[in-house]
């Protein structure tokens, strides 16, 4: 009997192939296994029906026939929030701002303040927070704030609550809502589709109107399997879904984490892509509204025992990837930061509107530890020291500013410093 091939091989998803040393064989040497057995998927064709101008007349035909007539209302008519919901994606999308995603669960940000020898307890991340979002002059460049649930209900020392100081800044809060990966082998599956709806419709009573939900793929073993693209892709649709009807723009986020291995900036960039493809096909089946979504993904990197690339090289896959991968109905493309030293991810965010300037999409960032690492270190727990660390993250946010406007001229207030990784975390959100 004949093995039937997961749905996204049919859709042509490349195997993992090893060459003879056991070594995973290059994204270009994997390409020609599209000829083998099955059509290349760029040249299938659906066969033009007699007497009908266009074959999609047919298709529009069946699927009316399937529904006995019944027409399927519109996300653009059917969603009340349909209006709200395109004005804060292209609110958050505006020019010369970006996003501070601080939405670390309470273990990874315990980790981080214990690296300057702070105690991981609610009133330091309390603390913490107040010191990110009260600096001064933020919203002139930053135009959301990515929370935790924790930090969505706290307040500053005064009184006052974190959602009314973003506000008053201009800067819309936003909420992380899904519940961490779980590992399936060496890779990863987001969790938190349980009571999605419900928490939704809180946290937009609470004051948040944007959500993001992190989806990981690992390219170092030959590409993500296609099992985890297929996964992934229906988790961040169906998550998208549920917060467009609650009232959330969703952050679409399919990161390809940057990890160990000499796989090549060309095998991020197809990998990239391929992954976009099944990512917004699923997106479209579920209804999401195109307008009414923000992107979330990474760079195209090399991996960390290949060569580096520069700033150029970065930008030329990047944006070829995200022309190919992602519809110019999207508002708002806000890169990660994905373990970039912060000089590094303000370099490839000028280089991506060189080589981009009339990208039909905001060009911008989503930068967490880009912008915090160096203000957790001017910081380090001490009072005295907050006037000098939100220096520092104003001063980070206005280069990423001037970055995304192609405007940056240096120097760097970070200059110099190293790639900031991170091990990823399974087994959930980490709430206590």
């Amino acid at each position: 009997m004949q093995a039937h091939s997961p749905p996204c091989c049919q859709a042509g998803c490349a195997p993992r192939r090893k060459g003879p040393t056991g070594r995973p064989l290059s994204v270009d040497r994997q390409r020609p296994t599209f000829q083998l057995g099955r059509p290349d998927p760029c040249k299938v064709f659906v066969k033009r029906q007699p007497n009908v101008p266009h074959a999609a007349h047919h298709w529009r035909a069946v699927f009316a026939a399937q529904s006995n007539g019944a027409s399927k209302s519109s996300p653009y008519v059917s969603n009340p929030y349909a209006d709200e919901l395109r004005e804060t994606a292209k609110s958050i999308s505006n020019r010369g701002r970006g996003i501070l995603a601080s939405d670390e669960s309470n273990v990874t940000t315990g980790k981080r303040l214990a690296s300057v020898g702070v105690d991981n307890t609610e009133n330091n991340r309390r603390d913490w927070r107040e010191l990110l979002y009260t600096a001064p002059d933020l919203g002139k460049y930053i135009s959301g704030a990515i929370m935790f649930e924790e930090t969505l209900y706290q307040s500053c020392a005064d009184g006052k609550p974190f959602v009314d100081v973003l506000r008053d800044q201009g800067i819309m809060p936003g909420i992380k809502v899904d519940g961490g990966l779980e590992a399936i082998g060496d890779e990863t599956n987001t969790v938190g589709l349980d009571g999605l709806s419900e928490r939704c419709a809180k946290y937009y009573k609470q004051g948040a109107r944007f959500a993001k939900w992190r989806a990981v793929l690992n390219i170092a073993n030959g590409g993500p399997s296609c099992e985890a693209i297929e996964s992934n892709a229906h988790g961040l649709a169906a998550y998208a879904k549920i917060a467009q009807d609650n009232g959330l723009v969703p952050i679409v986020e399919p990161e390809m984490t940057l990890g160990a291995g000499d796989y090549t900036i060309e095998d991020t960039s197809y990998w990239s892509e391929r992954v976009l493809t099944h990512v917004f096909r699923h997106l479209n089946e579920h209804d999401v509204m195109l307008e009414g979504i923000l992107m979330k993904p990474s760079m195209c990197l090399p991996g960390l025992d290949a060569p580096s690339a520069s700033p150029k090289e970065v930008a030329h896959w990047t944006t070829q990837t995200m022309l190919r991968g992602v519809p110019a109905a999207v508002p708002g493309i806000h890169f990660l930061s994905g373990g970039m030293s912060e000089e590094e991810a303000t370099l490839n965010l000028q280089a991506l509107q060189e080589a981009c300037p009339n990208a039909p999409w905001s060009l911008t960032f989503s930068y967490g530890r880009a912008l915090q690492s160096a203000t957790l270190k001017a910081w380090a727990g001490n009072p005295e020291n907050k006037k000098t660390a939100q220096d520092v993250l104003s001063s980070l946010a206005k280069a990423n500013s001037e970055a995304q406007l192609g405007k940056y001229t240096g120097p760097h207030p970070a200059a110099g410093g190293g790639r900031i990784l991170q091990a990823l975390r399974t087994g959930g959100s980490g709430k206590p």
